[in-house]
Formats: structure tokens, sequence, C-alpha cells
């Protein structure tokens, strides 16, 4: 049986109202950015504007989540799989450039309206890596207690460069911890990421060494 574990119900209401106002607001306003990405996709290469793949979510419930395709098609079935490294031949040119600033993340501001994630909260694993839901221990599944996020503590934190264990920890502290002003604080951090080019989004020797182990 998980943990006993309840986040503040009036905070959970507020946060999902700022969720959804927010998201739809923001597909509203970046509607003519998601063309502009979509015929860049297009003309770049061979494949679909979207990427959907299977997440756990909410108590570990799968859903899809969508992304702006960044790789070649089916780049699951070739080289290194799940897993990028910086030069990663698959990435395709426009790719590198919405991964970088990532706008590769946008369309999940539609999984944010459907209720599967939320602006901000503990990212979504593939259902399989690190663990499958079972696997997780009692205290790690704390980090599914509430609805994944497009952003996270664990991302302003380090991101692809921390080891997963780390970044389990570090969305339990946020679940132990959270407040509508960590959110705040959390998505101006994220913008800050952004903006000034340091977004972690390629795996470390030693994080790439716990993913082997993992899969191994």
């Amino acid at each position: 049986m998980m943990l006993e574990f309840k986040v503040r119900r009036s905070w959970m209401i507020i946060k999902r109202v700022v969720d959804f106002i927010g998201s739809l607001f923001g597909l509203i306003i970046l509607f003519p950015l998601f063309i502009l990405i979509g015929v860049a996709i297009k003309l770049d290469s061979k494949g679909p504007i979207f990427f959907k793949q299977d997440r756990l979510g909410k108590d570990g419930q799968v859903f899809k989540i969508y992304k702006f395709r960044t790789m070649v098609q089916n780049a699951e079935d070739k080289g290194s799989g799940l897993f990028t490294s910086k030069g990663d031949p698959r990435i395709t040119k426009v790719g590198k450039f919405l991964r970088k600033t990532s706008l590769d993340e946008l369309p999940q501001l539609i999984n944010v309206i459907k209720g599967e994630m939320s602006l901000v909260g503990p990212r979504p694993p593939v259902p399989y890596h690190p663990y499958e839901y079972n696997e997780y221990s009692e205290e790690q599944k704390l980090r599914f207690c509430v609805l994944p996020g497009i952003t996270g503590y664990a991302q302003i934190k380090g991101r692809n460069h921390l080891s997963w264990d780390s970044r389990i920890e570090k969305d339990i502290w946020y679940v132990r911890n959270y407040s509508i002003f960590l959110d705040i604080r959390i998505i101006l951090f994220t913008f800050k990421k952004v903006f000034c080019g340091n977004n972690d989004i390629y795996l470390t020797k030693e994080a790439k060494e716990e993913n082997k182990k993992l899969q191994g």
C-alpha cells in the first residue's frame, strides 16, 4: 500500500484552474508559432509533425504525450533507441534548435488542457524506464501522486545531467513541499534556463552508465 500522503486540496483546485487557463491562453497566443514550426519540420525531414509516446502519469496511468518531432521517423528503433546524446545523427536540423530552446515541449499544452499533465510537476517517464510502475518503491511512488508537468523541480536542478534516482528524489521533495509559490519559482527558473541556453538536454557520461545498468 502506498504511503499515506495528501496535497492540500484547495491548492490542487487552484493549480488545475491555472493550468487550464494558462495552457488555453498559451495555445491561442502560440498558434502562429505552431504553424511555423510545423512547416519547418515538414520541410526539414520526412515524417509527422508531432511525436506521440506512452508515458506514466498520475497514479501510474499511461497516457500519450505530445511533442514536436525532433528526430528522424522511427528513431526509437535506430541507434541508441530511447536515449540521445550531443551530436546524435538521428536529430534533425530543426529538431536540434527545438530541443535547445525546449520548443519541442509546447504541444504538451494539449496534454495539460486534457487534464493529463500540469504546467509544473514531475516529468513523466516512459512505462518501462527507469522502472515499471510496480517496481518503484512506495516512497518513490509519491512522485505519481500529482499530475506530471511540462517542467519541474528536477528540470531546473539538472534535468538530464542527474541520475534517475536523483531526479526521483527531487520529484519527491517537490510533492512533499508543494505550494503555488514553488510552482511560480520553477516556471521563472525554467524561462531563465531556456533563455540563457543552459538547458541540460543531453545525458552526461554518468547518466548514460546508469541507464545501461537499468537496462541490463
